[in-house]
């Protein structure tokens, strides 16, 4: 599946933890996968159960920070 010329496959496999999608008004969003459930202190660090961006670039830049922040604690 493409949108906006990006290849949405690779963008899951880039992110394996999280469910990628575009919606039909052209968002993308990224919710975690396999029912990860985030604790209040994750929260209050800046962890985010989905999140959402109107272009690839900008949800990638998302994603990666969510990663850093993972691998900081």
């Amino acid at each position: 599946m493409e949108a906006t010329g990006y290849d949405l496959d690779a963008l899951r496999a880039r992110f394996p933890g999280w469910s990628v999608f575009c919606s039909d008004a052209g968002v993308f969003y990224a919710t975690r996968r396999g029912g990860v459930r985030l604790r209040n202190v994750d929260i209050f660090r800046g962890l985010q159960q989905t999140v959402s961006a109107g272009d690839v670039e900008t949800l990638v830049s998302l994603l990666e920070e969510q990663s850093r922040m993972v691998v900081r604690s």
